[in-house]
């Protein structure tokens, strides 16, 4: 298991940094922070609390901190979350700013969850031997990037990987990216999937959440161009992806070989697409 911790650890005020540091350096997987209570760390298997309460001052150190006041940040901040270095995503809560109907941003910050990226090599293993296309589905907090992440790694052992990395989270710098794997960074997916496509010749692609349907069409796409996908999507059951309009396009393409289903404890399961 690898983790960027040192990186963690700087993005958050000292008082909480040290107990962080002392408490959950091999089993933290969430950090709750909410204004005027103390802080939660969420644990593998129970919930930590420490006794001083988070002022606002400690919320704006840590969303200061991560996002060094980046043009990038500020977009992504408007969408509710902030990825730190190393690849730890803060999910932020507080009082929306809202133009013509669209969230512009967040102001007045109650909470934070900030999920620590872990690294664990080897995990994906049985599925990297799957042939084709193959799609990760689980609830949030089921691992779906974790696993996304080894097993585009492990199949790069073989074949060139394009991996479109949105929000920094798959393969942030330092992370082992494999032998014949590339990475762009900081680019939205649909147009990043095009780009990939004409200029890196991957036999695979790989993105992290599909939430769009630009997202399915530059997919469809990648596929029809005999290009193998890798991809997540948030979804309980294959049955859940076929409610949701969204993914309708997705579905009727047929281009995923594989269904991945992931649970909340990190296993998952092979389940069939024709529903």
């Amino acid at each position: 298991m690898r983790c960027a911790w040192k990186e963690l650890l700087g993005v958050l005020p000292a008082w909480i940094a040290a107990q962080a540091d002392r408490t959950g350096r091999d089993g933290l997987r969430e950090l709750r922070l909410r204004l005027e209570k103390p802080p939660e760390l969420v644990m593998d298997t129970e919930s930590v609390w420490m006794e001083r309460r988070v002022s606002r001052e400690d919320l704006h150190f840590c969303v200061n901190t991560a996002s060094r006041y980046s043009p990038w940040a500020a977009q992504t901040i408007s969408e509710g979350f902030l990825t730190a270095a190393g690849g730890h995503r803060i999910g932020i809560c507080g009082e929306a700013v809202v133009k013509n109907g669209t969230v512009s941003g967040i102001r007045e910050i109650s909470s934070l969850c900030i999920r620590v990226a872990r690294d664990f090599p080897g995990i994906g293993e049985r599925a990297v031997k799957l042939s084709g296309s193959i799609l990760l589905l689980g609830p949030p907090g089921s691992g779906k990037t974790t696993l996304l992440r080894d097993i585009a790694r492990g199949i790069s052992r073989r074949e060139h990987v394009a991996v479109v990395d949105e929000r920094g989270e798959l393969f942030p710098p330092g992370f082992d990216t494999g032998q014949r794997l590339d990475v762009l960074r900081g680019c939205a997916k649909a147009q990043g999937v095009d780009m990939m496509l004409r200029t890196m010749g991957p036999a695979v692609i790989a993105v992290d959440e599909i939430t769009a349907e630009a997202d399915c069409e530059a997919l469809i796409r990648a596929g029809w161009c005999g290009v193998r996908l890798l991809a997540t999507a948030h979804a309980a059951s294959v049955k859940d992806l076929h409610c949701r309009p969204i993914y309708r396009s997705l579905v009727s393409a047929e281009l995923f070989n594989h269904i991945l289903v992931l649970s909340r404890d990190k296993s998952w399961r092979v389940e069939r697409m024709d529903l």
